[in-house]
């Protein structure tokens, strides 16, 4: 089956990479706006995918992404361009959101002339609110990155502290994938068993600016997020209804944020609301709040 991805810069190039070495697809298209740009990172991973399960990646325009299962955006301002890495800014990626909003008024009515069935994966920050706007250019299955890397960072600096497997850890963030973010701490567990004690506020504060210090280092924030969208593009090809915190539209909040969730081919399937304290409870009411303030800029 086929996939897309739109917009080879630091992340797009990083989501078509880890999907070639993944084999997450057997055809995927590379869109960009400079065309030039689209082709060589194809030809560039063509190359190198002769060691990867069999795969055809090719360039192409949106006319080439007629038919595809899943199509990735991930074009737009990056965090470090918009001016999204003061740790102290409770904005955080939203400042990106007026910038994005643009770009991606650009990108959605021709994506729908060709490609209206498809699964589409917002990548872009902020990618909650992006995916709101997706929906309202008609596009009904509309995914957002969400927690999902989030959640992956949550369980890694617990092992470390643990001392365990990240694998052997469960633990999840819910909500914007941005600054207001929840962690449920409440139903951690390592094999079932809760953890009883761990540095809670330095845990949260290294995963929530995880993407600063990543791009106070190289520039950009790009591997981890290629490989989730590796993985989401697997879970929904293969249809595999697998389970986990990702960003979809849950009218119980009125916008787009992630909680865990059923994924198959048909994108999000349906949204599990987990246990959680009523301290938890609170701040994704929270957290949904910030997103329905950010949405009436893209309404404006």
């Amino acid at each position: 089956m086929k996939i897309g991805v739109i917009g080879a810069g630091a992340v797009g190039t990083a989501c078509l990479l880890a999907s070639v070495m993944r084999g997450s697809a057997r055809e995927i298209v590379a869109v960009n706006r400079d065309r030039k740009r689209a082709k060589g990172v194809a030809t560039d991973l063509r190359y190198g995918a002769v060691l990867s399960p069999s795969v055809d990646i090719q360039d192409g325009d949106y006319p080439d992404l007629a038919g595809a299962a899943l199509v990735m955006i991930t074009a737009g301002v990056n965090e470090k361009a918009g001016g999204a890495t003061d740790r102290s800014d409770p904005a955080g990626r939203l400042r990106l959101l007026d910038k994005n909003v643009a770009v991606y008024r650009q990108i959605l009515p021709r994506l729908f002339e060709v490609a209206p069935g498809a699964v589409v994966l917002v990548v872009t920050d902020p990618p909650d609110p992006l995916a709101d706007l997706a929906r309202a250019f008609g596009f009904r299955r509309v995914m957002s990155t969400g927690t999902f890397l989030d959640s992956l960072r949550f369980r890694y600096h617990l092992a470390r502290h643990l001392n365990v497997d990240p694998k052997s850890v469960e633990a999840q963030v819910v909500g914007e994938h941005g600054t207001s973010q929840v962690f449920l701490w409440s139903s951690a567990r390592v094999a079932g068993v809760p953890v009883a004690e761990a540095p809670r506020a330095r845990i949260e504060q290294e995963v929530r600016f995880a993407n600063i210090a990543i791009i106070e280092g190289t520039g950009a924030s790009q591997y981890g997020i290629g490989m989730v969208c590796a993985r989401i593009a697997e879970i929904v090809l293969r249809d595999e209804r697998a389970v986990i915190p990702i960003g979809s539209f849950n009218p119980a909040y009125g916008v787009t944020l992630s909680l865990p969730s059923v994924v198959g081919r048909a994108g999000v399937e349906r949204i599990l609301e987990p246990v959680m304290s009523d301290e938890e409870k609170q701040a994704l009411r929270r957290s949904a709040d910030t997103l329905r303030s950010a949405l009436k800029f893209t309404a404006a």
